[in-house]
């Protein structure tokens, strides 16, 4: 008998969560570089095939919420109110982030992230794919070319909230401190009568190009 669409993609789900699981654990008792793909495969109990056709790298088993913050951070844009201008909604949205950052398991995994540097690398590629996905989505929504410097340049000091803020000792205080010195450079904005006060209804975001 086949199994029904929804249970099957559960079933893929649980599994792709037990392989995180697995290996986040391995890494923080082992450290990264110490733990190997067959090990953490054999550890969850799955076929080294089963974990690639979850995880395209080790790393990527490290970061494996990486696509579900990518799309935070775009919806942050995309589902913000009416009158709700997109830096009010991404400080908005950093502000719950960072409430993150203080816990014990953040801290360590992040402690984890300084002290390899084939995860610091991958991190950096991560934020540029978000920061490529948000320039994407700002743009559909002003009207303007993904290659607008406006976009780009917005989008890279926005990114720049998250290595910043986990870095500065009071993380909330550092976002707000941030999005004041961003804000008034949106405001100044003027593209076929937008001036940042609210949204003109974005394209359809479909994702960033793939580098």
């Amino acid at each position: 008998m086949t199994e029904e669409p929804g249970r099957r993609e559960r079933k893929k789900a649980a599994t792709r969560r037990h392989i995180a699981d697995t290996a986040r654990e391995m890494f923080l008792e082992r450290g990264f570089d110490a733990v190997g793909i067959r090990e953490i495969a054999a550890a969850a109990d799955v076929a080294v095939t089963t974990l690639f056709s979850h995880f395209p790298s080790k790393e990527a088993l490290a970061f494996d919420e990486g696509q579900k913050r990518e799309d935070r951070l775009v919806q942050a844009v995309t589902g913000r109110g009416a009158e709700q201008t997109i830096p009010d909604a991404l400080r908005e949205h950093f502000r719950a982030v960072v409430e993150d950052f203080a816990r014990p398991a953040a801290v360590t995994f992040w402690r984890l992230v300084d002290d390899s540097p084939a995860l610091r690398e991958y991190a950096s590629t991560m934020w540029q794919r978000h920061e490529d996905a948000l320039t994407t989505v700002i743009a559909a929504d002003l009207g303007l070319p993904k290659s607008s410097t406006t976009c780009r340049a917005f989008s890279h000091y926005v990114l720049g909230v998250y290595p910043l803020a986990r870095e500065a000792p009071d993380p909330m205080a550092a976002v707000d401190e941030i999005f004041d010195l961003i804000t008034p450079g949106w405001i100044e904005i003027d593209v076929s009568g937008f001036h940042g006060a609210a949204r003109t209804g974005p394209e359809p975001y479909h994702g960033a190009e793939s580098s």
